[in-house]
């Protein structure tokens, strides 16, 4: 197969890449033993359509052949590739309590590529610390580590009472984006990147699907 993986210059919406990475789990899960990898299989692993399937990885390029199937290992590349993950991303972590330390503990960012390379936190009684095998430093260090680390994302778990003055020492140290766990709404420059999780929110919208049922799944569908 003639594989040619889209150029980096190549734009994706973000529902797409977020498929994309629902693909590429997919597809990390299944053995790669050179069996193709049917759309139709994906399809149905991801709850989408075989033809949003064929879409989205014809933007990736000529991957596969009609009829027959994908090559998982030429696949997984190309996905990698687009979603800029076929490099390593080096990270700081600002904020070492419980959810801090529950990422830190997740392993796998460093098997997708991310790796979490400092600990910030303004307790100075965790300052010093040793959580998992890296030293919590002093939020107040962060404009010059994060030029030392090389560090381009930054991972957020502080209150959000303190969300934005932290935020903003991030983008004053050069960070490209920032993984925001605060339950805040967060205004940064349109240089820097945001992905924002808030836990709560996600509870509130398995709520709704839950209380309206089929209603909620069919306007999901129709959008």
């Amino acid at each position: 197969m003639d594989g040619v993986p889209v150029e980096r210059s190549q734009r994706l919406s973000r529902a797409a890449a977020q498929r994309l990475s629902l693909y590429l789990r997919c597809v990390a899960d299944w053995p790669m033993d050179g069996e193709p990898v049917s759309s139709g299989r994906i399809a149905e692993a991801v709850g989408v359509s075989d033809a949003q399937v064929r879409r989205d990885l014809a933007a990736l390029g000529h991957l596969g052949q009609r009829g027959v199937g994908y090559d998982a290992r030429e696949l997984a590349t190309a996905i990698r590739t687009a979603l800029g993950i076929d490099r390593p991303w080096r990270a700081v972590l600002v904020g070492v309590g419980n959810l801090g330390r529950a990422l830190l503990k997740y392993r796998g960012f460093r098997a997708q590529g991310f790796e979490i390379i400092g600990l910030f936190d303004s307790d100075p009684t965790k300052v010093g610390k040793d959580v998992e095998g890296l030293t919590v430093e002093s939020v107040t260090a962060l404009g010059a580590r994060v030029a030392e680390l090389q560090a381009e994302l930054g991972v957020l778990t502080v209150p959000g009472d303190t969300a934005h003055v932290v935020a903003d020492a991030l983008v004053a140290a050069g960070v490209r984006g920032i993984l925001n766990f605060a339950p805040v709404v967060l205004k940064l420059p349109r240089r820097v990147r945001l992905v924002t999780v808030d836990l709560a929110i996600q509870l509130e919208q398995l709520a709704f699907q839950v209380q309206h049922g089929d209603s909620a799944a069919r306007a999901t569908d129709e959008e």
